[in-house]
């Protein structure tokens, strides 16, 4: 049992050659473009079991009658399972099949939504006691279980990503490919928005985690048939080769003998630059996850928003935001030649107006109601570019291709530290000095990670001019 078990996710081996150039060419066109669609959505459909939570929060809290600071707490369990398992799952994903590692966890996350849905059914909050504890305490308990459990397995869906579009996109494209890409984070936590704000509507909080979960097991058996995993896995030549890019090295060449830990060691762990982006990213996720998950309670309680409206202008945050990975992304190639830090310490600063111009947005009225579409799009827009830049392809272009998912791993890991002291810590915000306090603290968290990225700029200009 434990073989099957261990050859249904094992990378498969190469396949024979294609000779045929003809045949090459369609093939790897029709693949790349099949890749690149299958993963975006697979991003996507991620996102409706996992920021569902955002918009549930405030019926949550009612009908449990849990404390912003409990919630919070709550929250956080996704998010310290998330990053553990963000880097024990690069680093298995660097070696597992795409095709059958992401489709399973996005199946088993789904899985973990419905038992999230059942505890409150079969433990309600009230007098009754379990083994000398409160049902509430039990309960919460239960929901903290599964929601951790949910983050392992949502964990394991950006690494086996990262690795695909490193194989099957070559040097000169990945920056404009990844971009691409990653406005998957922010279309998806635009239809989990979308999606649960309706479910709970029609048919109460509970919808907001079992209408996503059908989809996200139905969306997991088609990719099953659409993904795969290295072009060489069938038959295709290594991607720099095909796209002949001779400057580029390949690392899947006979002379690179060097063992996985070998590379992970000298390209990771002894890396500072990647150290470098790891701790910015801290304070990146701060911010991402401070904004997604609690700004639709802060309109709703501060702003005195209907949970509709307080969601739309959620959803303009993730929507819009979508544009601003697609401009770092290509400001960084085109006008900064590669160089990524220039773009994400001018998007950090733009972020820091934005959170104050949508936190002084006060007043009542049309224009003030437009405005905070405004300030909510631009907090995704300079919130998106660092992200997607700093944890994701500044790390896989610092490191190698061979350690892809477990850079993308190790960045994870103090993203979602991050994301953990963001939930509890915006909830204990909230509680001792109320929004002020929790917009106070997203602001200097984008601060800190102006000074890391200032200095990770110095520190690469010092390593250029020695090697000049």
């Amino acid at each position: 049992m434990s073989n099957k078990f261990i050859e249904f996710f094992k990378e498969p081996p190469f396949a024979e050659p294609i000779k045929d150039e003809a045949a090459v060419k369609k093939t790897y066109a029709h693949f790349r473009l099949r890749i690149f669609y299958a993963s975006f959505i697979a991003y996507v459909v991620f996102h409706l079991c996992r920021k569902n939570i955002a918009v549930a929060l405030p019926a949550m809290g009612k009908a449990l009658h849990f404390s912003n600071t409990e919630l919070g707490l709550l929250g956080s369990t996704l998010y310290v399972t998330y990053g553990i398992g963000k880097f024990v799952n690069g680093v298995i994903a660097d070696k597992a099949n795409v095709r059958t590692f992401l489709p399973t966890a996005l199946i088993l996350s789904a899985i973990c939504n419905l038992f999230f849905v059942i505890s409150a059914l079969f433990v309600t909050p009230g007098h009754i006691s379990f083994f000398g504890l409160p049902s509430a305490t039990i309960l919460l308990w239960l929901l903290a279980f599964f929601w951790g459990a949910n983050g392992w397995f949502q964990s394991c869906g950006f690494p086996p990503v990262a690795k695909s579009l490193s194989y099957w996109f070559s040097n000169s494209e990945r920056g404009t490919k990844w971009s691409l890409w990653s406005t998957s984070h922010q279309i998806g936590v635009f239809a989990a928005v979308a999606l649960s704000g309706f479910a709970i509507d029609k048919f109460g909080w509970k919808a907001a985690f079992y209408v996503p979960a059908i989809i996200c097991i139905i969306t997991g058996l088609w990719l099953f048939e659409r993904l795969r995993d290295k072009p060489q896995t069938i038959g295709l030549p290594d991607i720099e080769k095909y796209n002949n890019e001779p400057e580029a090295k390949s690392e899947e060449a006979d002379g690179d003998n060097r063992s996985y830990f070998q590379v992970f060691k000298e390209n990771i762990l002894c890396n500072p630059i990647i150290w470098m982006l790891a701790i910015a990213y801290i304070f990146v996720y701060i911010i991402r996850f401070g904004t997604e998950d609690w700004l639709v309670k802060y309109l709703v309680e501060v702003k005195g928003n209907a949970l509709t409206i307080a969601s739309a202008k959620l959803s303009t945050l993730a929507l819009v935001g979508s544009a601003g990975a697609i401009m770092a992304g290509v400001i960084s190639d085109k006008i900064c030649k590669g160089n990524r830090t220039p773009v994400n310490i001018v998007f950090l600063i733009m972020l820091i107006l934005s959170l104050y111009l949508f936190a002084t947005n006060t007043g009542s009225g049309a224009v003030h109601e437009t405005l905070d579409y405004v300030y909510a799009a631009m907090i995704g827009v300079f919130t998106a570019g660092p992200q997607m830049l700093i944890g994701g392809l500044c790390a896989v272009e610092s490191s190698s291709k061979k350690v892809a998912s477990a850079s993308i791993g190790f960045t994870g890991i103090f993203g979602y530290v991050g994301a953990a002291l963001s939930s509890g810590g915006t909830g204990f915000m909230v509680d001792k000095f109320g929004w002020n306090g929790a917009i106070g603290f997203w602001m200097v968290s984008t601060v800190i990670c102006v000074v890391i990225c200032t200095i990770l700029m110095i520190y690469e200009n010092i390593r250029k001019r020695k090697r000049s």
